[in-house]
């Protein structure tokens, strides 16, 4: 079953350029609702495996790409298409919220 990919400032720019839709879970070690979300995100890795890239990104440890975005609350969680962001979603939501904002689209 596919995993989440670790998403980091430097890689972020090689992983925008794919012509999948792309969700992004900006989460923290210390944070309690990312933990909820966490497995729903490595679910959904499996679920979309060729369909759409899905990631974690630690704000911790990758404060720039945090900061680009105006991530200031986790988690977050931002589909990109196309390089663009083209939706968001704060807080823990049920993966039903997530598949269906994934399948908008592929």
């Amino acid at each position: 079953m596919a995993k989440a990919i670790e998403i980091t400032d430097s890689n972020f720019e090689e992983i925008l350029q794919s012509d999948q839709p792309i969700l992004v879970d900006f989460w923290a070690e210390w944070c309690g609702p990312c933990k909820v979300i966490g497995p729903i995100v490595e679910e959904l890795a499996g679920d979309y495996e060729g369909k759409a890239v899905i990631g974690k990104l630690d704000v911790d440890s990758n404060p720039d790409l945090t900061r680009k975005f105006g991530v200031r609350s986790i988690p977050t969680l931002l589909i990109f298409k196309d390089g663009e962001v083209v939706d968001k979603q704060i807080g823990a939501v049920p993966k039903s919220v997530l598949s269906q904002k994934i399948e908008a689209q592929l």
